[in-house]
């Protein structure tokens, strides 16, 4: 992202899906500024650890900042109890941040995911504070109702992540058709017991084509 105009992007889709055994999270890579395209390689899904994976809509300079703060704040805890954050600890963090800042607030809406052991979970942190566990899927920005009207469709309770994939990839896929904010490029994310895994370019093209 440019420094110089990153403060001004705006404009996304972002996707988290519960999957039986793990979360898929799925991202555009379009900023805008307005009715021009800031940037086309905008990273909007930034891993956390190994266990989780993190979002982010909104302001891209306030959203990076939360990103900035839960790493490091991961980091101190990993030193202190041997062990990761789990994604419930991560987005109360994050609930907490934003609701402390609602006068001057950050505008960042964030979504949280990934894995407690074996038990996937999502958390969706909107720019007041307020967050909101997903049992099955969620999505933020400008292209989210098209992209839900995909999802809400396609989804399975319980469907493996492989599957989830292709659902996410063909939902972003409708979303930047409909959605002029959102565009260019995706990436997904898988978060499961094998760790955390991004897709992107030919490697989706690949993993959706197999059967």
């Amino acid at each position: 992202m440019e420094p110089e105009i990153g403060k001004y992007m705006k404009g996304t889709t972002t996707i988290g899906v519960v999957c039986g055994d793990g979360v898929v999270l799925g991202v555009d890579s379009r900023a805008t500024a307005g009715n021009i395209i800031a940037s086309t390689e905008a990273r909007k899904v930034f891993k956390i650890d190994a266990n989780m994976g993190m979002t982010i809509a909104g302001t891209v300079g306030d959203a990076q900042e939360l990103v900035r703060v839960l790493k490091a704040q991961n980091e101190v805890y990993k030193m202190n109890e041997g062990r990761p954050l789990n994604p419930k600890s991560a987005a109360s963090l994050l609930s907490i941040i934003l609701q402390q800042n609602k006068m001057m607030p950050y505008l960042a809406w964030v979504l949280v995911g990934g894995v407690d052991g074996s038990s996937p979970l999502l958390y969706s942190v909107d720019p007041l504070g307020g967050a909101i566990e997903e049992t099955r899927f969620t999505s933020v920005g400008s292209g989210s109702e098209s992209a839900l009207g995909y999802i809400e469709e396609a989804y399975k309770k319980g469907m493996p992540t492989k599957d989830a994939v292709k659902m996410v990839a063909k939902a972003l896929s409708v979303a930047m058709r409909r959605d002029s904010a959102s565009g260019d490029s995706m990436i997904i994310a898988v978060i499961n017991g094998q760790g955390y895994t991004e897709y992107s370019g030919k490697e989706i093209e690949k993993v959706t084509s197999s059967k």
